[in-house]
């Protein structure tokens, strides 16, 4: 809401806002405002976190976490679209509630859905959603798998419009190319490393098929090197080599965009991050307008 009073042109997104964790119609109704106080260039970036931790101080069973997911967002989408509903379900039941105000955007802002598990990108893709997903726990090669059944499942359920996939990605560029690769190695390492602690924590208060996946990529973590870093997870380096970067992602991920971490880690200092992304901005992007 501040920076909706604050801009005229900017698009404002959530990245990831966790359905499973508070009542549908409540966030129905607050993102729908937020889309009137901002007219109209709200996107509703959504997901159901594969952190288990994120669900303990609710007292929400992890395990419940992927059904609350798909019968919240059903519900906001009917109150988003229908004058008045009505719902049973397992976890929420409404009668003939109508929703005040409707989004500004008809008939609803875009909803993105964060995609990290396997078995997730089929079924979003099946659906029709805009995805993000990121290289946090994956490989570039593992992600470009995962996006293949995401786009077969897409053409298979025969929708209609581009592909929309954009990735989460931590960037950091510097008009010299050992400034870029020397820079912001302490501050993304802890964010990766940081990563695979709550991973590791995370994996055994799961079941046994979420534990082995969670436990894989904690391992995979804990053992990565800034090397591997650079090859597989971030986008750094000189204007020139963020732009060739990038090209290879968008071919390989079909990727439409990215969401950049210009301070992954937080230990960047700020004159730093404003140099990177005033680079970014004046040499980086006009390459892919």
């Amino acid at each position: 809401s501040a920076i909706a009073e604050r801009t005229k042109r900017i698009k404002i997104g959530t990245a990831v806002h966790i359905l499973p964790l508070a009542n549908p119609l409540k966030t129905a109704e607050e993102t729908a405002t937020l889309d009137h106080l901002c007219g109209g260039r709200f996107e509703f970036g959504i997901g159901r976190s594969g952190l288990p931790s994120s669900y303990e101080g609710f007292n929400i069973p992890y395990a419940e976490s992927r059904q609350r997911f798909f019968e919240y967002l059903d519900i906001i989408l009917k109150a988003w679209t229908k004058d008045k509903f009505s719902h049973n379900g397992e976890f929420f039941r409404f009668n003939e509630v109508c929703l005040v105000p409707k989004p500004f955007q008809s008939p609803h802002p875009i909803i993105r859905i964060a995609t990290t598990t396997t078995d997730t990108f089929p079924i979003i893709g099946k659906m029709g959603f805009p995805i993000f997903t990121g290289l946090r726990g994956l490989g570039i090669s593992e992600v470009a798998d995962q996006v293949e059944s995401y786009i077969k499942a897409w053409n298979e359920a025969n929708h209609t419009g581009p592909l929309n996939i954009f990735l989460r990605v931590p960037v950091y560029v510097a008009s010299k190319k050992d400034m870029a690769l020397r820079d912001p190695e302490t501050s993304f390492m802890r964010q990766f490393r940081r990563l695979g602690n709550q991973l590791a924590q995370s994996s055994s208060r799961t079941n046994s098929e979420t534990e082995k996946e969670l436990r894989l990529r904690s391992n995979t973590l804990a053992n990565i090197t800034w090397n591997t870093v650079l090859e597989e997870k971030v986008v750094v380096g000189t204007p020139a080599m963020v732009i060739e970067r990038l090209q290879k992602m968008k071919e390989v991920l079909h990727l439409n965009g990215i969401i950049a971490e210009f301070n992954a880690g937080e230990l960047i200092p700020p004159e730093r991050i404003e140099s990177s992304l005033k680079l970014f901005c004046s040499e980086v992007m006009p390459a892919f307008r």
